[in-house]
């Protein structure tokens, strides 16, 4: 029987969009100036599979014949964020943005966010970098009980809360508030519940993140194959990504390496379906802390795992390995980049080739329904495997 393991490599991007510049990402590429900024990486799975290979990827070492087929392809949508980028992998082609606020909230916003949680007060409002901002407000944060409310480049509604002295619910309480207050114009893709500790002034986000997405058209790839039948099995933050549309089974992570762990369980336990696992430390870990080092690091812990996912793959199985857009741990500033991102198709009965530029993300979602359907979605062109 027929199942896909489809892993994102949350934010690992292989270089500029032609249209980056237009979200002033122009020069961005996050795999190739990460092995540049580490003097190269211990990679030797990926390069297998064709890594080095695919267009723009100049230092990273080539193949002459790769295990996998490979690629990358281009964005349709507009956004260069989780929400947009997986949307558009299972088909779903964002033309319009999801609304940004680099001024912060609105008084009408937040006043109802208050009313309704019952809260004094928010503190900082504002455009800001997850780490820095906990450190900033922490202290008054613990003195008022006032919650840390923040946002960035990308479409999102952040809370930050010491949870060691407020508690998870409590933050997931407000989250969930937050979420159906944000509608209309005001209907940001993700509101993000951001935990932290506090250990001897060491200010410490925990793995209990939990994303509060709105749900998605209904014609995503997800939804076609659970109507049809088969189990989608989300890793990670997936279940999150869709608002819970679409998927059978869901468990979320640690860390990547926790991430590859309950791939791995599922892939012993499901004979048919698709597994899909996100794994979010490239970029909430490294990526928007531009931590170069440490990107590199996840690279190549990554890249140890993947023979233990290759001796649990069937001979029907394909594994599918991509990013969802990019996070350049060498750029400017904090946010996500507009990236092409990389495709690597790996199986038993996959030709290893490459197949080029696609023109969506879409291509990849396609490509999982026709193989395990043999019938199409809305968006995109299967690739010849």
């Amino acid at each position: 029987m027929r199942r896909v393991i489809w892993i994102v490599l949350d934010s690992v991007g292989a270089g500029e969009l032609p249209d980056a510049g237009d979200f002033h990402d122009a020069g961005a590429n996050t795999l190739l100036h990460t092995w540049q900024a580490n003097d190269g990486l211990n990679i030797p799975n990926l390069i297998k599979m064709g890594l080095g290979n695919i267009d723009g990827m100049k230092e990273i070492p080539k193949v002459t014949k790769s295990i996998a087929a490979y690629g990358r392809a281009k964005e349709l949508s507009n956004g260069k964020d989780t929400t947009v980028g997986h949307w558009e992998m299972a088909g779903v082609i964002s033309k319009s943005p999801f609304p940004t606020f680099p001024e912060g909230f609105p008084e009408e916003v937040i006043d109802e966010f208050i009313k309704l949680t019952g809260v004094t007060g928010v503190l900082a409002n504002c455009v800001a970098s997850g780490t820095e901002i906990i450190k900033q407000y922490g202290e008054e944060h613990l003195k008022t009980g006032k919650p840390i409310v923040y946002t960035s480049a990308d479409s999102v509604f952040q809370i930050a809360m010491n949870v060691d002295e407020f508690g998870l619910n409590e933050l997931y309480r407000q989250c969930e508030i937050a979420r159906k207050i944000l509608t209309g114009k005001y209907e940001v893709a993700r509101v993000i519940a951001r935990p932290f500790v506090v250990n001897e002034g060491i200010y410490t986000r925990t793995s209990d993140r939990r994303d509060y997405a709105i749900v998605p058209p209904p014609n995503n790839l997800l939804n076609v194959l659970k109507g049809r039948g088969y189990r989608v099995m989300a890793v990670g933050k997936i279940e999150d990504i869709f608002a819970g549309s679409g998927i059978t089974d869901a468990v979320h992570t640690k860390n990547n390496i926790d991430g590859v762990d309950k791939t791995i369980e599922y892939m012993k336990s499901a004979e048919s379906g698709l597994i899909f696992t996100n794994l979010v430390e490239f970029d909430s870990t490294w990526g928007h802390r531009r931590d170069a080092a440490g990107y590199g690091r996840g690279i190549e812990e990554f890249d140890k795992r993947i023979p233990d996912i290759i001796r649990c793959m069937t001979e029907e199985d394909i594994l599918i390995i991509n990013a969802d857009h990019g996070c350049d741990p060498t750029f400017k500033g904090t946010d996500h980049t507009r990236e092409y991102i990389p495709i690597l198709i790996y199986g038993e009965n996959v030709t290893p080739y490459n197949f080029g530029t696609r023109d969506s993300f879409a291509d990849i979602g396609q490509t999982v329904a026709e193989y395990l359907t043999g019938e199409p979605i809305d968006n995109g062109s299967a690739i010849r495997l």
